[in-house]
């Protein structure tokens, strides 16, 4: 009885696990890829009254599109200006970074996986979608705030029963 139900065990974790590979791994369908912007709604935050978080950084962001498509970005992967990554100078590459746009009020997180600006006084480089999901693609610049953010934790594999 007892072997039945580790061999049981055993092959749901096999599949769980399996299962949780699979939907991590990068490029095996474009059907898997986000299209929308992983837009934070603050209006659902608790506000805490006598501590304001503080920004990383305010400064000025820009964009960079269709030119670097497909190049080798510093994390080893190749830009996707479809995605909501961004480029920053000393962050730790995977690093989410929530990116407030300080004229519209518009959020986005991006994910860091790449190095830049290598224009002085700006402070971050979006992707296209980015850029375009925050309001700002038509001008090219603006001024943002960078809050660096924890995305909560999905899923957690838990054991199930206790084997002896």
């Amino acid at each position: 009885m007892r072997r039945r139900l580790a061999e049981g065990l055993a092959i749901a974790l096999s599949v769980a696990s399996l299962g949780a590979g699979a939907a991590s791994g990068r490029g095996n369908s474009e059907a898997a890829k986000v299209t929308s912007p992983p837009v934070i709604s603050t209006s659902g935050q608790k506000s805490h009254k006598n501590k304001k978080s503080q920004p990383y950084q305010v400064g000025t962001a820009s964009w960079y599109g269709e030119y670097f498509q497909g190049k080798q970005t510093a994390s080893g992967e190749p830009y996707d200006m479809r995605d909501f990554t961004a480029a920053h100078p000393s962050l730790p590459l995977g690093t989410f970074v929530k990116v407030t746009n300080l004229r519209n009020g518009k959020v986005v997180v991006v994910r860091i996986n790449d190095r830049g600006p290598v224009v002085d006084g700006r402070i971050i480089d979006v992707s296209y979608n980015a850029a375009r999901a925050l309001g700002f693609k038509e001008r090219g610049l603006q001024k943002v705030r960078l809050d660096i953010y924890q995305p909560p934790t999905l899923a957690q594999l838990q054991p199930v029963a206790k084997l002896n």
